[in-house]
């Protein structure tokens, strides 16, 4: 810390401990314990132009088999070479090419796909098959069997979202790869969400893990959601109408260490001054716009992807009507009494 001293007697008393290894903590207090969020996450933007001119490259380049998952990581400028695009998440862009099937797989990870681009292609989980839209919300629980498969003729790409450094944290990781690249159906396509979609529960219901028993949430019911919330005039001044997936079961998210929420921004629409601990990514479903986030603006449109560090003052304004899906580990957070924000001038 600056108001220590700095003396001969000192820092040869520093050489003896360190040789033990130990050190001295008020040498180091300030940079451990901050006044404010401190990180070397920043604010960036991906072009989805971009991403899919390089993902089709890759597709001529690797098959999904080969790579296990054909995805181009989304590195944090002020995280290189750690696959994180915040301190405490992973994101990557994901492709499925016609007739591939991305292997079988379980983890210790949980896994968000937020669908940019194909319709008809499949992720399945644990024995059950989901068929994939744009604006599909789709997880992948701990632990979880799950591959996906592209039947269509076009290529089917999604945003990933995992819990990679929060594992990696624990030192908790697992992975487990399956006899067949496919598994096994068990179960009907839709049979979950028909069966725990519609605020209805087998009366002796029992869940097998914190994450929720809906593993894709519809675009469609999303959309239908936040018509819903205008017609109420339920706008709040920092997010326009944000609502946030929920697993039917806890009313918890749908993870327990991702949230995940999408809101609606109409055309003109400017939100206030916001900033919270939770260091959030987001992607444009429909629409344009720009955020301001501290000193910086991005100009977005549809699957352009950005990143809002922690702390960080962030607004966002619409040209057209605009719908964003975001994610982040707000869930963690609140659950160890961490989370905190600032609605500015609200």
């Amino acid at each position: 810390m600056d108001h220590v001293a700095k003396t001969p007697e000192r820092e040869a008393f520093y050489g003896q401990i360190d040789s033990e290894n130990m050190s001295a903590l008020w040498t180091v207090l300030g940079d451990l314990i901050t006044r404010e969020p401190k990180s070397p996450c920043r604010a960036h933007l991906w072009r989805y132009e971009a991403i899919r001119r390089y993902m089709m490259e890759a597709g001529k380049l690797i098959t999904a088999r080969e790579a296990e998952r054909r995805v181009l990581i989304l590195e944090n400028p002020g995280l290189r070479g750690q696959s994180k695009i915040t301190t405490s998440l992973y994101a990557g862009v994901q492709m499925v090419m016609p007739g591939e099937v991305a292997p079988a797989h379980r983890h210790s990870q949980s896994a968000l796909r937020f669908i940019l681009e194909g319709r008809g292609a499949h992720t399945a989980v644990d024995g059950e098959r989901t068929i994939m839209a744009p604006g599909d919300f789709v997880i992948t629980p701990a632990r979880a069997w799950h591959d996906h498969g592209n039947e269509t003729s076009e290529p089917m790409l999604w945003l990933d979202g995992l819990d990679i450094p929060m594992v990696q944290f624990f030192d908790a990781s697992f992975i487990e790869g399956h006899a067949e690249d496919a598994q096994p159906l068990t179960r009907p396509d839709g049979d979950s969400f028909a069966r725990y979609g519609h605020n209805l529960l087998p009366v002796d219901f029992q869940p097998k893990s914190k994450a929720s028993p809906v593993f894709n949430y519809p675009y469609e019911h999303t959309r239908e959601a936040l018509e819903t919330a205008r017609r109420t005039s339920e706008w709040d001044p920092c997010h326009g109408l944000k609502l946030r997936y929920v697993n039917p079961v806890s009313g918890e998210s749908p993870m327990p260490t991702i949230g995940a929420f999408m809101q609606l921004l109409p055309n003109g629409f400017r939100t206030a001054r916001y900033r919270s601990t939770d260091a959030t990514v987001f992607t444009a479903v429909e629409g344009r716009g720009r955020s301001r986030i501290g000193d910086r603006v991005v100009e977005w449109g549809p699957r352009d992807i950005f990143v809002v560090p922690s702390w960080h003052w962030v607004t966002h304004e619409a040209d057209e009507e605009a719908v964003v899906f975001s994610f982040s580990d707000r869930p963690v957070q609140q659950k160890l009494d961490l989370f905190r924000e600032d609605r500015g001038n609200a």
